[in-house]
């Protein structure tokens, strides 16, 4: 039987997985971290309009989930993961839909991620809820033998040094990962590989505090509630207006908003990591990189602040980087931890 490593990282933006790998190439995907509720499959009322989502039966309801997801909205949002993160249907019915999209029915080794605040305490649930056989809807099931959990910017780290072929040069230097998320703020210190965790943490100051914020100021603009966020992050990132009744929204003038935000997610920061003279590289990754990018060279300016290709997928890669390696070292069927 041939061996297969995946990974997943169901973050609260968005949801990404491994489809594959080729070679050194690892083929990823994701689709944003929504989940719509029914309580029957809608693939059985879509006909030939069918939409890439995939529906996952968790109890008694079915959780539409996929790249089309957005096309499933109705006047209300679809449930989002929260604070209870893992605990919730939507964390598994996002999981599964990215097995499901894998289109495998067997996985040796499955590398899943979770905020650095919530890693302590929820490594061990998370790998007992990855491993074992998972109904994925349509008669067809995956079986994981083994799920293991790494501290998202963890995954990260392994990437850029792998990248840049620095694993062994990096075994004695201190490095900070950044990585600001939808809905955390994540960082983490580690000498080589090896996490510091006094110095490691997250906090809810994220991506979706801006889009919000921005929200709110255009619903005052409009006089009704506006709450297309995902309509804000796509003009902020092409640098674009949002279009509203036919008019162009600038966003120039939020511009010290997403300012403020990003300082106040720095400065937590900063208090626990503390003083950087030790840090030699300082790595900034992640789906909302790019609203934060001026306030972590602001804080880091005696340092070169540097950057992967592809940010959004940057942990997957690591996750996947590092169960090939537990693979190939024959800890998967010892029990081995990463």
């Amino acid at each position: 039987m041939t061996t297969i490593v995946r990974a997943i990282d169901v973050g609260y933006g968005y949801t990404k997985y491994v489809m594959g790998q080729d070679g050194d190439v690892i083929r990823c995907a994701h689709y944003p971290s929504l989940a719509y509720p029914s309580t029957r499959d809608p693939a059985s009322t879509l006909g030939a309009d069918r939409r890439r989502t995939v529906a996952i039966p968790i109890g008694e309801l079915f959780y539409e989930v996929g790249p089309d997801v957005l096309l499933a909205a109705d006047s209300f949002r679809a449930a989002q993961i929260h604070d209870k993160y893992i605990d919730t249907p939507e964390y598994l019915a996002l999981a599964r839909g990215a097995l499901r999209l894998m289109k495998v029915e067997h996985i040796d080794v499955l590398v899943v991620g979770l905020p650095v605040a919530l890693y302590v305490t929820q490594k061990a649930k998370l790998e007992k809820l990855m491993t074992g056989t998972h109904d994925l809807g349509a008669g067809k099931t995956v079986q994981v033998h083994k799920a293991l959990a790494m501290a998202q910017p963890n995954g990260a780290l392994i990437d850029y040094a792998t990248q840049h072929d620095r694993v062994m040069a990096m075994e004695q230097e201190f490095s900070l990962v950044i990585d600001p998320g939808a809905r955390t703020f994540d960082w983490l210190v580690a000498r080589g590989m090896k996490l510091s965790p006094k110095r490691s943490h997250s906090v809810n100051r994220g991506v979706i505090d801006i889009l919000q914020m921005i929200a709110d100021d255009i619903s005052q603009e409009i006089g009704q509630p506006y709450t297309q966020l995902e309509v804000i992050d796509q003009a902020l990132r092409r640098c674009k207006a949002v279009p509203i009744f036919q008019q162009a929204y600038s966003l120039a003038r939020m511009r010290p908003v997403v300012d403020s935000v990003a300082r106040q997610a720095v400065g937590a920061m900063l208090r626990r990591v503390g003083e950087s003279y030790d840090v030699q590289n300082v790595i900034l990754v992640g789906g909302g990189a790019y609203l934060f990018k001026k306030a972590v060279k602001d804080a880091f300016s005696r340092h070169r602040v540097l950057e992967v290709k592809e940010p959004l997928y940057a942990n997957l890669r690591g996750y996947q980087i590092a169960g090939m390696a537990v693979m190939q070292s024959g800890k998967a069927g010892q029990g081995g931890e990463l």
